[in-house]
């Protein structure tokens, strides 16, 4: 049965990182290292539904997005999972939508340039493609890569 360490899971998806370069996990190959260095995790939550009913945003138009976008934001490196999402829009109706989501890794010291870059990003994304909001999430957390 193989061991996989936190590290070779990291290495495994998407780079979360932007900014600074981060330690390498002490003993990657072979033990487990509790994650160490002050991050923020922002997590980002796209609909796809227009409200004004017409058609929803394709993978390609979500991918150019994040192409033209988020990258030059968050080079690094960030994550995108497709889900399935629902919320209760500006009328008081409960909307179910296919929907992106979005995750960021960024060191704590750059959180304020950071958060500037996620509003950007929201308001190109809301502008676009005349969403009501883009959802956001920020929480502190230790990671490794």
């Amino acid at each position: 049965m193989e061991t996989r360490t936190w590290a070779g899971l990291l290495a495994g998806t998407a780079a979360l990182v932007t900014g600074a370069a981060l330690a390498p996990v002490a003993g990657a190959t072979g033990s487990t290292t509790a994650p160490h260095d002050p991050c923020t995790r922002t997590e980002l939550f796209f609909g796809t539904e227009r409200p004004d009913g017409g058609p929803a945003v394709t993978d390609q138009e979500f991918q150019d997005f994040v192409d033209s976008v988020v990258t030059p934001r968050f080079p690094d490196g960030l994550t995108v999972e497709q889900a399935r999402g629902q919320y209760r829009d500006s009328h008081g109706v409960i909307e179910h939508e296919r929907s992106y989501l979005v995750t960021l890794v960024y060191p704590t010291p750059k959180a304020k340039p950071a958060g500037t870059a996620v509003e950007e990003i929201c308001h190109a994304y809301d502008q676009r493609f005349q969403q009501e909001s883009v959802g956001r999430v920020d929480e502190p957390v230790k990671a490794s890569f």
